[in-house]
């Protein structure tokens, strides 16, 4: 029986009867502070009671950047689309989704790539927020200002959960909304309700709707609200140098499903793993931010999904 750092685990069974406490063990002469482990034992129920260090390191004083990745979305059932859900078939040609996410190809069959975006928001609007994404709106409402979430979704669960627009920087767009894609608007604005929510896969975008999805000050075609695979972090759009601010003034960070796969992201943990401020790791698998945690010693790495943890984070931490 091997074990994680900051958690008990206190498995009960159907009826709430516990059958066995695990002990923290002693580590050995190999281990890291900040290394973890995993229990074995099987159960009904598993309750997962965080320790007094990790609950020390989430009393720290401050903001408490978040960051969350496609992790918490897959579990209210959203695909990453870079599998066969994210295939699109123009003609005889099948699009993998790397190349229909480009401005390149929005430039050679706008039509094309808005409907692949539409049939991809059919499916975020299909899902719920799930129990982390009402966590972190529970987080946002004790901690104030000293809440900020910086999420690589697009779906917009976490806005549909409670959180609010001002304190959540959606570094890769929202795909519920739609931009001049000559950039004359101030701002992404909502896509129109004449729009339909729900949209079969390989359905086309008729002249109707394409009139619709036209800027509603130049009158040339939006574009998806989204960060492209050829196209860089701005501020105006992506909130860039905001969330760099964040990650360079925050007293801790919090990671939430993430590969570790992007680059502002993974600059965010570094810039915070450099001034030396604890970081909480909350992913199935190891990843870069797990091994920030293990090279710096400061903070704790939880394998596991993000509605098993979350709660618990939340729930430990102090009110604004």
């Amino acid at each position: 029986m091997d074990r994680r750092l900051g958690v008990c685990r206190l498995e009960v069974t159907g009826d709430g009867a516990p059958i066995r406490e695990h002990a923290r063990p002693e580590p050995s002469s190999g281990d890291s502070a900040a290394q973890h482990w995993h229990c074995h034992w099987h159960c009904s129920t598993t309750l997962l009671v965080l320790d007094d260090s990790l609950k020390q390191i989430l009393r720290t004083p401050g903001l408490i950047l978040w960051l969350t990745g496609a992790g918490v979305s897959a579990e209210s059932g959203i695909p990453t689309f870079r599998g066969k859900e994210g295939y699109w078939q123009v003609g005889s040609r099948h699009y993998q989704p790397e190349e229909m996410a480009t401005w390149a190809a929005f430039q050679e069959m706008p039509d094309e790539v808005w409907a692949w975006y539409l049939y991809r928001r059919s499916v975020c609007r299909g899902a719920e927020p799930n129990v982390a994404h009402r966590a972190l709106a529970k987080a946002e409402e004790r901690g104030g200002d000293l809440f900020l979430l910086v999420t690589q979704n697009v779906d917009g669960l976490h806005l549909r959960a409670g959180n609010t627009l001002d304190r959540t920087y959606q570094i890769h767009g929202n795909i519920d909304f739609m931009r001049c894609s000559r950039e004359c608007l101030p701002a992404p604005v909502p896509l129109p309700e004449g729009i339909d929510l729900v949209w079969n896969k390989g359905r086309p975008v008729t002249e109707r709707e394409l009139q619709a999805l036209k800027c509603p000050s130049c009158g040339t075609m939006t574009r998806p609200h989204v960060l492209w695979f050829d196209e860089s972090y701005d501020e105006a759009n992506f909130r860039f140098q905001s969330a760099i601010d964040a990650a360079q003034q925050a007293s801790l960070v919090v990671v939430v499903g993430t590969s570790g796969g992007t680059s502002l992201p993974m600059h965010l943990g570094t810039i915070a793993a450099q001034r030396g401020v604890p970081m909480v790791v909350i992913n199935p698998e190891p990843n870069p931010f797990s091994a920030l945690v293990t090279r710096s010693g400061n903070g704790a790495f939880l394998s596991g999904a993000a509605g098993q943890w979350l709660p618990e984070i939340v729930d430990a931490l102090p009110s604004a």
